[in-house]
This record gives structure tokens, sequence and C-alpha cells, in this order.
């Protein structure tokens, strides 16, 4: 197991952990219903938080954000030498967390995504692991909460007797989602992206070899060019000079951020 902290990554402070270790401190802050925001962070995760300043207080105040995509990993290796020798896999460490939760007598809360999809991938938890319990789902109203929503969701996350929750609503909206609602919820809040419809099985995962090379995101832009390009086509590039910059001691990248105005109410 590998738990040696938080690194600065062009500003975004990442864990170095790897999936031992993530889901030992999901589980423990689940049986302890203690608050947590934990995200999986790939390039685009990571860029969010460099680009925004108050996203990067969000991201930066999270309990946990582990090296979701390869290129992450990497740049935790070569600036730190944390010796990690896999990344977390959002979609991946659901399935671990799944498996303890069954495993535990933990009951688990969906939130995010649409109904046809929370369908899918509810029987598909199930057909993998019949002793686990889905306390509830509930799908994404995409757009923004009131405050009398973001009340009536806590309360029903709450009263379904879930010990963690999930969320898949794509990044950056689920981790404002999961830093908004991490102490409402009094437990593990997941922000976990694209694991719903791959586990559900609607959207086609990257074969193996794509992944470990970090070309999952060139498997990506090409099922959904139309919706895909400008992120990967302008980030990825950004992601490898601001790595550079560190990398030669060109430039400090804080980790302050700049403190939320006011809750966005992502839903």
């Amino acid at each position: 197991m590998r738990q040696l902290g938080k690194k600065n990554v062009i500003g975004i402070l990442i864990d170095a952990v790897d999936y031992e270790a993530s889901v030992n401190f999901i589980l423990r802050a689940a049986h302890e219903r203690r608050p947590a925001a934990v995200s999986a962070l790939a390039v685009h995760g990571v860029m969010t938080g460099v680009l925004d300043p108050a996203q990067k207080f969000r991201l930066n105040h999270f309990d946990l954000l582990v090296p979701d995509g390869q290129p992450v990993r990497w740049v935790l290796n070569w600036l730190h030498q944390t010796k990690l020798d896999d990344r977390v896999y959002g979609p991946n460490l659901t399935l671990r967390v799944c498996v303890s939760a069954a495993a535990e007598g933990l009951p688990i809360y969906l939130y995010g995504s649409t109904a046809e999809v929370l369908a899918a991938l509810r029987k598909s938890l199930e057909e993998r692991f019949p002793a686990i319990r889905i306390a509830g789902s509930e799908p994404s109203k995409f757009r923004r909460l009131t405050t009398e929503e973001k009340e009536e969701i806590a309360e029903r996350i709450v009263g379904s007797g879930a010990a963690i929750t999930f969320v898949g609503m794509g990044c950056p909206r689920q981790e404002i989602f999961a830093y908004e609602f991490r102490d409402a919820l009094s437990m593990p809040v997941l922000a976990v992206g694209a694991a719903f419809p791959f586990i559900a099985g609607r959207l086609a995962q990257a074969p193996a070899w794509m992944q470990d090379r970090g070309l999952e995101w060139l498997f990506r832009l090409c099922a959904e060019p139309k919706r895909l390009w400008r992120r990967y086509l302008y980030l990825n590039p950004a992601y490898l000079f601001l790595v550079a910059l560190q990398a030669s001691r060109l430039s400090r990248f804080a980790t302050e951020g700049t403190l939320p105005v006011e809750e966005v109410l992502a839903g």
C-alpha cells in the first residue's frame, strides 16, 4: 500500500496513492460516518483547477484526489519520485469500493447521469455484486440547483441510509457537487465521472494497451470528436507545457486558489 501524501502538480494537490490506500481511506470514512470529498482526476480535471482559481480552491480542499490519468501518475513519479506502479482509475476504483462495500454491508447511493444510465448501472452492479445494497439513485438535473433542492437532495441521500455516495456528472460539475455536499452528507462522496456509463455498458472503454500508454484520450476523442476536441487538443498541450515549466523550476505553481464567492449548487 502506497500513501505518500499530497503532491503539487502544476498547482493542484494530487494524492500519491494506490488503489489499496484509496479504498481503505474511503471505507474507513464510510464506517466512521465522516465527511470526505474524493475525486479521480485526469489531465482535464487538473486543468479545470489550473484555469479557475475557485475550482483550484475546491480541489485543493478535497480529502482525496487520486491520479486517474496515466499522465498525472507519470508527473507524480517524475517530479516527486513517488514510484507509483499504476494510476487509480475512476471506474476501477468504483468497482473496488463496491466490492468492499458489498462485503462490509455498506449501502451506496448513485447520483448523476440520466435515468436510463442509472438503471443500467444498477443492474450491472447488482449482477456483479449480488450482496451490494443500493440505497437509492437519482439522475442529474443538468442545471444549477436552488438552495431548497440542494437541501432536499441531501435529505434524500442521508435518509436512504447510504454510507457512500457515487457522483457521475462529468468534470468539473461532479467535483463542485462533492465539495458542496460533503459536509451535508457526512459520508464519502466520490466523483467518478465516466465510471457510470462505462460500468453500465453505455460507453465503450479504450483497450487496455491504450490505457496503459496514456492514450485513452485519443480513443475517447475518436468516439466523441464534436464534444471532446477542444478539451484534448487545447488542454493536453497546455498541461505538458506547464509541467515542463514546473520541472525546470521556471515557474512556481501556488496551491491556494480563491475561495468561491458563492456556491454553484451543481446538480
